[in-house]
Parts: structure tokens; sequence; C-alpha cells
């Protein structure tokens, strides 16, 4: 008894300890929440600031010039997303071990030979002196913002460690860590030059099209190519490279964790030009599509200021935390949203070493030019140092694969790859005005759709574009001693291609080849998308008649399967009455397909979850050995879909359909046998998840899992860091591009002087931490495909920040 009794004392006093380690940390997560209302002193302002928060979150920042609202958006970032803006800093810089120990060493040693933080400490020095004040002020909000949490970001408690002032280099570390994000992709290049080889040029005009069908570009109906005739024969590794093995139920693209978002690609913009609106200004609409999770890539902002000259401003839309600017959104006059330009931007140059002397390599001009060996060291949290030896020239640090020496030349090295420049966009009165700052704009080149109160609408590059050699040949390594090859710095803004006021009234970009014409040499083919999601849109807006906000803003919701409808008559086709004879799990695969078809991504189709998975199957069965060969070859996950080409579609659907014996993998007697073995992989994958073929709905596999980056380090902590994991209808080559981690990191429509009718959504909420109401403030939203406005909701919150008394005053550097 008496040791029944001393046991459930014991019980009682871990259970208490358990509750108090619990309030604690409630008590902990509560005190790092941001301040919300009040008013603090602030040193360093003109005048005071108010910071106007709506019931979720958002802020409305008002103050007398640029500096103080930067200072005040400074303040916000910090306190509700400094963890963040750490982590992309971090990232950029390859010193994510310093925060993380052993685990990121990988990762920094991919990142840090680029020496972005060498780089951005040198822009500093010559950033234009209103830019550096409005930056400085920025980066004394962050500080102060981060000061005055009572607790520490949470994400630090946990992690033991303590957050690191913000400098002003940091902010520009976050712009380049995009540069990542968008743009470093050099493995297709890899992966093409490993298909070039191993391909007879007959083979690779059609393997690797400049063009497909589906393609809609601005200046043209379409575009001549990818019509490269079918060789008779095939090459080698395509007859002898068997499909990989089952993956327990990963051919389905979006079964098995990340799957989906490996070869999905998306993002949108369009805009309508005022004579077909309601209100005669013009709209825009853009849903950035990114990889999501908590929180979200944007943070909502509206910062109200008078510029140099008095002139009253309010610019709203969506800010980076990290960076004091207005990313995409409204200035009241002109407009703006972005997607990725997919240009070649990026050239691998294969060093041709001297014999006599291999840290000497020869270049075309008969010099020779040396490999400087510098060293970074990689900080390791709990752990030793690490010293990486990190080779430069004059093209671009060096990356060795296999055998070969690359020199990696890239317009992220390029001393104004990132500055602030993206600013003088925010203040741009009409659309030419800011199609001009925005071809000046030092950010990773994207496609850009602008239009103004006037009614005016435009399309062009905003960032820097590689002035090419003319005889420059796109997508491929080359030799450092080949002539007339390769980029030379940045091209002249003024030359930058541009479509203004089209004479059908629309505009529209989805990652695609944007220009037919001779202009898209200067943009480069650095793997576009394959543009069933561009015709979609430009389809859709030529059906608008005189257009409202909720007209132009449900293109993005539109999830109808037109690129799909075509696979799913091929599956069709396989499944004839002698192939389903005897093979009941066939039969049913036929009857769902016909039966459980909408004509949508919807969550309740069936017919489109194995429609879907018949295309993932083929392509498996043909290009599945090759993308096991590319990654190996390249010593990283890469695929012939997403790594060579974004086209791989058109290929595939090339083959399908013309069915050259030449082309059929080892072990496949004829196309039939070849399509029915796809089908029986689907059915197999089903089988394997446990869940019978007529419930397998798309959104039972198209889940939204979105989290916290902890959720997936400490999966205790999932629950509480993570949204719910609701179904989603969308997939790609669909204007609504929907993956599990992938998808619409904000949807926003917006006709220039009047944001009150505008529209907007974004998953996640406004803060990182999961015990503030912001958190998850917008998911529901977003998931429903319920437009929120565009402009914050009614005060429920006001902080005011005053001049500190007798502290020193901000000039006002606009």
């Amino acid at each position: 008894m008496r040791a029944l009794r001393w046991g459930i004392q014991g019980l009682a006093v871990v259970a208490g300890a358990v509750i108090v380690i619990g309030a604690g940390a409630v008590l902990c997560l509560r005190a790092s929440l941001p301040m919300l209302d009040g008013e603090v002193a602030a040193a360093g302002l003109s005048a005071p600031v108010t910071v106007v928060r709506d019931s979720a979150g958002v802020p409305t920042v008002t103050a007398a010039n640029r500096a103080d609202a930067a200072y005040a958006l400074g303040v916000v970032h910090a306190q509700d997303r400094f963890f963040q803006m750490d982590l992309s800093r971090r990232l950029a810089a390859g010193e994510l071990a310093e925060l993380f120990g052993a685990v990121a060493v990988g990762m920094d040693r991919v990142h840090r030979p680029h020496r972005f933080r060498a780089r951005a400490i040198a822009a500093l020095a010559v950033m234009p002196a209103a830019d550096r004040a409005v930056l400085d002020r920025y980066v004394a909000g962050v500080n102060d913002g981060l000061a005055r949490l009572t607790v520490r970001p949470f994400e630090y408690g946990v992690l033991a460690t303590a957050p690191r002032p913000w400098r002003a280099e940091d902010s520009l570390l976050v712009g380049r860590a995009m540069y990542f994000n968008l743009q470093g992709e050099f493995q297709r290049k890899l992966a093409r030059e490993w298909i070039r080889i191993h391909a007879t040029p007959e083979q690779l005009a059609f393997l690797l099209p400049d063009a497909t069908a589906y393609d809609a570009p601005l200046d043209a109906p379409s575009i001549d190519g990818g019509t490269a005739p079918i060789p008779a024969v095939a090459p080698d590794w395509v007859i002898a490279a068997a499909a990989l093995p089952d993956q327990g139920g990963q051919t389905l693209a979006l079964e098995g964790a990340g799957a989906a978002d490996a070869i999905v690609v998306g993002s949108n913009n369009w805009a309508v030009a005022g004579t077909r609106t309601e209100s005669g200004a013009a709209i825009i609409s853009n849903d950035m599509h990114l990889g999501l999770q908590l929180p979200n890539t944007w943070y909502r902002a509206v910062m109200i200021f008078a510029d140099g000259q008095g002139r009253p401003w309010r610019l709203a839309g969506v800010t980076l935390p990290g960076m004091p600017a207005l990313v995409a959104g409204s200035n009241g006059h002109v407009a703006w949203g972005f997607t990725n330009s997919y240009g070649d931007y990026l050239d691998l140059v294969e060093l041709v070493h001297d014999q006599a002397d291999p840290s000497r390599f020869h270049l075309a001009d008969g010099r020779l030019s040396a490999i400087r060996t510098t060293s970074e060291r990689i900080a390791v949290k709990g752990g030793p140092d690490i010293i990486l030896p990190v080779g430069e020239t004059e093209l671009g640090p060096v990356w060795r694969v296999g055998d070969k020496d690359y020199a990696m030349h890239w317009m992220a090295h390029d001393p104004g790859a990132i500055s602030l420049s993206l600013m003088a966009m925010e203040t741009a009165p009409t659309l030419q005005a800011f199609l001009a700052a925005a071809n000046r704009a030092a950010i990773p080149a994207q496609n850009v759709v602008a239009g103004d109160a006037d009614g005016h609408i435009g399309w062009t590059i905003a960032g820097p574009l590689p002035d090419r050699m003319w005889n420059a040949r796109d997508g491929f390594p080359y030799l450092s001693t080949e002539a007339g090859r390769g980029f030379i710095g940045r091209r002249d803004p003024d030359r930058t291609p541009r479509v203004v006021d089209p004479p059908g009234g629309q505009l529209w970009t989805a990652n695609a080849r944007q220009l037919a014409g001779p202009d898209y040499a200067l943009i480069g083919d650095g793997g576009p998308d394959l543009g069933a999601r561009a015709s979609q849109i430009r389809n859709d807006l030529a059906a608008l008649g005189k257009a409202r906000e909720s007209d132009v803003y449900g293109i993005g919701l539109d999830d109808r399967a037109l690129f799909m409808e075509s696979w799913r008559h091929r599956a069709l086709a396989v499944l004839t009455d002698q192939a389903v004879d005897g093979h009941p799990q066939r039969a049913e695969f036929r009857r769902l397909l016909r039966d459980g078809w909408d004509g949508r991504a919807s969550v309740d189709s069936v017919g489109y979850r194995l429609a879907e998975g018949y295309l993932m199957a083929l392509y498996h069965e043909v290009f599945g050995g090759l993308d096991a060969t590319l990654t190996a070859y390249i010593g990283q996950r890469t695929a012939f879909m997403r790594g060579a080409t974004g086209r791989w579609a058109q290929v595939l659907g090339r083959l399908e359909d013309e069915r050259p014996a030449g082309w059929l993998p080892r072990g496949k007697a004829d196309w039939q046998a070849l399509d029915l073995a796809a089908v029986d992989r689907v059915i197999a994958d089903l089988a394997a998840t446990g869940q019978p073929m007529a419930t397998a709905s798309w959104g039972q596999a198209n889940r939204v899992r979105i989290g916290h980056p902890f959720a997936k380090v400490f999966p205790f902590l999932a629950p509480l860091l993570s949204a719910p994991e609701d179904r989603q209808s969308g997939d790609s080559n669909m204007p609504k591009v929907a993956a599990p981690s992938f998808g619409q990191s904000e949807r926003m429509t917006v006709a220039p002087g009047h944001e009150e009718q505008g529209l907007f959504t974004m998953p996640g909420g406004q803060s990182g931490h999961p015990a503030s109401p912001f958190f998850l403030a917008g998911q529901a939203d977003w998931v429903a495909g319920r437009p929120d406005a565009f402009l914050p909701g009614p005060e429920a919150h006001r902080l005011t920040l005053r001049p500190e008394t007798g502290g020193a005053t901000a000039q006002d550097a606009r």
C-alpha cells in the first residue's frame, strides 16, 4: 500500500511539474506576442506614426514620410515575422548551420560559395543616399521591434539561442534569397547537356522543343515550333531505361511527401484595360505561386505618407518581411503584380584548365585566367566550424560536377542584382513611368503586368536581363574557350521588351513563353512552363464582358481540366473491351474515368485523380529511368519534366499519339502494353493506400500540407504549427494551380484608384506566432476561394509611435 501511495504521489508530482512547465511555456508564448495597442517612444522619428490593425492583423501605417513609414514597417515585420526574416538572410548567406547545427551544413555548403553576404555588403557601399536612409530606418525599426518583445520569438526559445540583430546587408540578403527560389536551377542546364551529349540533333530537337501547341504569346496568336519530326529511333537510354520501381504510391503526383511540389510550377497575372471595365480603370490580378509554409511568404500592409514634394501616397498590397518596399499591389495610380519569367539568366561555363597549371583556365580571347581559392568559415551550432574552400573566377564561383569544373555566371552575382530600386515603382504616377522603373529594378527578373487609373495596361520584364552576345545559344553549358558565347553584363534597361495597350485590351502571363517574335531572344529559354495555363487564362479573359473586380478575380479559381481532358481520352482509348476483359480493376478504372469526371480538378472528382495518375504513371514508364540517371549525374533530385524542359507533356503526348515503335522502352511489346502498364501502376498505387478506387477523389490526394518549419523538425509541435489538412481543388496546367505545399501565395485583384472594391486572400495569416489570433486568420477563406477586401477592415488595434523627446529626427528620405 505504501508503494502504491508513493507511486500515486510521484505521479501527482510529475503531473504538477508538467502543468507548471506547460503553464510556463504558454506564458512565454504569450510574452513573445507583438504589441498591438498603446503608445511608445521611438528614436529618429520626425513625427508620430500610427499603426492601425484590423481584426486580421493587417497594419495600416500612417507616417509623415517614407523613412518614418519604413521604420514602422520594420517594427511590425520584426514583431510578427522575425524568425522568417532570419531564415531568409541565413539561407541566402549559407549560415543556417549556425542556428540549426550539423543538419543544415549541406545546404550551407550549396549556398555559401555564392558569397552573397560579401556581395550585399559591397552593394551597400554604392547604394544611393536616399535609399540607404530608408533602409537604415527600416533596420532601426526591426531591431527596436525585436527589442520591445517581452520575450524573444518562441523559435529561439526552442532552439535555446538568441536572435542576432538585423543589419542593413541582411535586407539585401532577403532579396537575394529570392534568386535561389526563382532562378537557381543550374541543374536544368546540366540535364540538358547530358541529353545533348547522348542524343542526335534530330532526337534533341524533338525532346527539347522551344515552343508548344499550348503557348499563348502576347505578341501573336501562337508560336511556330515544337513540331520537329519524331526520329525513327530513340536514344539508347530511352530504349534501355527501365522504369523506376514502385515507390508506395508516389507515382501518383500527389501521393507521398513532396511528390507533386517537385513538378508543379505556377504564378499567374493578368490585366484588363479600362476600355473593358465598368470603372474605366485597368484591373490587375495576380496570384504568385510559391512553396507554401507558415507563415506565408508575403506580409500584407498599407503605408500612407507624403513624399519630398508633399504629395500624398497610399501603398497597399504585399511586402516581403526583411525588406522595406511594397512588392505588389497598388499606389492609387498604378497597380501591378509579378510572375516568374523563366528566362535564361545563368550560364554554366566548363573550364578548360591549363595543363601546366590547373589553377588557371583558358578563355576565348587567348588569355589564361586564375581560379582564386578563398576559405569560407561555416559556423556550426554544437560542433566545430567547417572551413569550406571556394573557387572564384572572373566568371563566377566554381562547381565540380563529375570530373568537370564549371563557373556559374549568374545575374544574381551582379553587384546590382538586389537593391531598393524596387521602391521607385512604388510612387510611379503613370504606367509609362512604372514600366521604366520596373526595367531598372534590381530584383530577380520577373514578368510584371501593370495598369493605371486611366485604363492603360502593359507588360515587361522587371529586373536585370543579361546582355548576351549575338550568337549565344541558350540553354546549354559551353566551354570557356568558345568565342561569342554567354553574356557580358546587364542589358540596357531601355532595350527591355514591352507590350503596351494591346488591341485586345488584355494581358496575361503564366510562367510560359511570353513572346513569339525575335524579342524573346532577349529573355531566353530558362525552362518556361507548358503554356496550357496561359492559354486558359487568355481565353477566360477574352470571354469577359464589361468586367468588374469579381469577374477578373474569378479567373484565378478556374479549375477546369481542359489540359487533362486529352489525357483522359487517351486513357479511355487504352481501356478497350478486350483490355478490361478478365481485369475487374481495369473495368472499374474505366467506369470511374467515364462517370467520375466532372471536367474539373474538383475535390470530389475520382475521374480527375485517375486521369492525372495515368499521365504521371505513363511519364514514369517512359522517362523514369532517365530521371534516375540525371539525378545520379547531377547529384540532386532532378526530373526531365522540370530539370530539362517544362514542355515534357507535349513530348509525351506526341509519342502517345504517333506511337513510334522505335521509342518503346525495352520489355514493352507495343504501346498498348505500355499504356496498360501505366493504368495498372495507378491501380497498384491506389491499392497500396488502402483506399477503394471508387472513393479515391482528387481532394483526398490534394490535401493542404502547410506548416511552420518546426512542424517537421519537431513533430510533437505539428498540431500547433500546421494548417488543417483541408481538401483543395486545382492542379497544374490550369489557372488554379494547387498542390499540397505549393500554390497561390496570394490572390489579389485591384483597380488603381478603386482599391475599396479590390479583393484579396492569402494562406495562413499575418503572424508567424501560433499563439496569435492572426496566425491562421486567412486560411479558411483561402482554401474556400472566398475573397476578402483588398484594403484592411475596421480598426481593431492602434499603436502610436511618437518621437523620443530630444531624439534625432530622420531626414525626409523620399
